[in-house]
């Protein structure tokens, strides 16, 4: 929690009026029973009516200025903790942006959710909670019991003896529950990690007739968080009848002296009925204290789950490491990867030297690797053995940026965003021309998807729900070739497109000016045929490397490929 405060500097004079406020309405409060007692002894014991209108007046003055502190402290602390939470999320979402694929990986995407929403709310109100009574509740707490000894030594005994008893009770339950609430939000993030996938996935649950398991499953997780929220429900739901018993017993035993040193004559009933104001006042502010505490408990865990985020490393380091020959557009040397977690490499000894202009198709079974070899080129992944060189520099000792700036990457999902085509092809290179974003339209087959939406202003929904399939992957075609990248890649990017569409796309692409290096990934040995180098890929194994024809004599796996396939059909056709 401690490392958040920075964000709350912005706020210092709020984070300071908000509780002086609070303070002077305690304060305020305190003298409340002073003046009842007077009235009481002065105005009814006196039957003096001048006494009891002019105290009655005071009342009304108390209450009425206490009202504009309390509001005002309201205010202030209202605008600390929603600032305070506003630049903590958007510094979370910044810090988020720089993660790499591996720490997303790790982390995982319910889990950052969560922390975006779910716990950065229960900061700001655990933070709003804590301006407003995390001084005001000890101060009318102690208040009321030195007010207590001013007006009668020997029954305010009864004040030191129950406060005790009290703070006992609630940070007993307060050490025990900040545990709880720790593993509470750990099974909220299953929770919503399970609710996600079975959202993202709805369509291939119901293809395989997987919902009855998905529902179980889900139930599973939520009578677990059930279970954890009832068991520390139980154990909170305590603080208030156990605190009410002790002061409720300390109430009786204060009337009790009370009416023994009235009738002695020590005290008078004005006292007793104020020492009883105190004894109340110090009940209701031990049940806020209470519950302040545990919900700055449930705060304070929420704030250090968004801190462990903070504290993961954001960016991708850059290294100071031996170059290569820079005549080569990519180089693979023994590359290899494994994700984390997993158990076996997901790529492994791959080595292969592609010269600037060249096209290099990619094929293999699913799983073999494919995108998980392009990923490297772009410094997605970083290698965890070999190394991989782009333009004789090791990606490792690119920055980031000036890396991805000369390569355009279609990714194997579609993705669009909500905007206009233009907004949505701009996000390669936001200083392309109309003709720049036209030609690349042109070049990725997608010019009638532009003209049938009313052109560059047309507008496109989130994810592309408006187009088809081989639309959408036209359109992100188009926008990774705007700004003419050196190297291009294409994950897969015409699985969609019908084989006309993916001749005519890949006659484009050989035609491209400035002569890109493509890497060209595809189950379809029709659309990677014509490539200066093939790659096949077996359970993350190069089992072969070489044109179209050396690969249907000496890989048996291409060969395999390309037999099993519809295209062997298409070429004979």
């Amino acid at each position: 929690m401690r490392k958040l405060l920075p964000y709350l500097r912005a706020y210092r004079k709020e984070s300071i009026l908000g509780p002086l406020f609070k303070l002077l309405e305690a304060g305020l409060e305190l003298i409340v029973p002073l003046v009842v007692a007077a009235i009481i002894d002065r105005g009814i014991g006196r039957a003096d009516r001048g006494a009891i209108v002019t105290m009655s007046l005071v009342l009304a003055g108390l209450g009425l200025l206490g009202l504009v502190c309390s509001v005002t402290a309201q205010y202030y602390a209202a605008k600390a903790s929603v600032g305070f939470v506003t630049r903590l999320r958007h510094a979370l979402y910044a810090h988020i942006q720089r993660f790499s694929y591996e720490t997303l990986d790790r982390v995982g995407t319910s889990t950052l959710i969560t922390r975006m929403t779910s716990d950065l709310n229960q900061v700001q109100t655990g933070l709003n909670l804590a301006l407003r009574l995390l001084l005001r509740s000890p101060f009318v707490v102690f208040g009321a019991m030195l007010m207590a000894f001013t007006i009668d030594a020997k029954a305010a005994l009864w004040f030191a003896a129950a406060i005790p008893a009290l703070s006992v009770v609630v940070f007993g339950i307060m050490l025990i529950s900040i545990p709880l609430y720790k593993r509470v939000q750990g099974a909220l993030d299953g929770v919503l990690g399970a609710a996600r996938e079975n959202l993202t996935g709805v369509r291939v649950l119901r293809a395989f007739g997987k919902e009855a398991d998905e529902e179980a499953a889900f139930r599973r997780k939520t009578d677990e968080l059930t279970q954890l929220q009832n068991r520390v429900g139980r154990i909170s739901a305590l603080m208030n009848p156990v605190t009410y018993v002790i002061i409720n017993l300390a109430i009786i035993a204060l009337v009790r002296t009370g009416a023994l040193r009235v009738e002695a004559g020590i005290l008078t009933q004005g006292a007793v009925v104020a020492l009883y104001n105190y004894m109340s006042q110090i009940l209701v502010e031990l049940i806020k204290l209470a519950n302040l505490i545990l919900n700055i408990t449930r705060s304070l865990a929420c704030a250090n789950r968004v801190q462990a985020v903070l504290e993961l490393p954001a960016g991708e380091p850059v290294e100071d490491l031996p170059a290569g020959d820079p005549n080569y557009a990519v180089v693979f040397d023994g590359a290899a990867l494994r994700y984390p977690g997993a158990a076996a490499d997901a790529l492994t000894g791959v080595d292969l030297m592609v010269l600037p202009g060249q096209t290099v198709g990619i094929i293999g079974g699913t799983g073999s690797g494919k995108t998980t070899l392009v990923n490297l080129i772009p410094r997605f992944y970083v290698p965890t053995a070999g190394r991989v060189l782009v333009h004789g520099r090791d990606v490792r000792a690119w920055e980031p940026e000036a890396l991805r700036r000369q390569i355009g990457v279609v990714p194997q999902k579609a993705q669009l965003f909500r905007g206009t085509i233009r907004e949505n092809l701009l996000w390669r290179d936001p200083d392309a021309s109309d003709e720049a974003l036209t030609r690349a339209l042109a070049l990725a087959q997608a010019s009638d998807v532009a003209a049938a939406k009313g052109g560059l202003d047309g507008m496109i929904e989130q994810g592309g729900r408006n187009l088809s399939g081989g639309q959408r992957q036209r359109l992100t075609i188009a926008r990774a070739l705007v700004g003419e990248p050196d190297i291009l890649i294409l994950d897969d990017s015409a699985s969609a497109l019908d084989f006309a569409t993916d001749a005519a796309l890949r006659r484009a692409l050989r035609e491209l000016p400035g002569k890109p290096t493509v890497f060209l990934v595809s189950q379809r040995t029709s659309s990677i045929r014509h490539a200066d180098q093939i790659v096949v890929l077996d359970d993350g194994h190069v089992a072969g490397l070489g044109t179209h024809e050396s690969l249907l004599k000496t890989c048996p796996v291409y060969r395999e490929i390309y037999d099993d396939s519809q295209f062997k059909k298409e070429d004979r056709a």
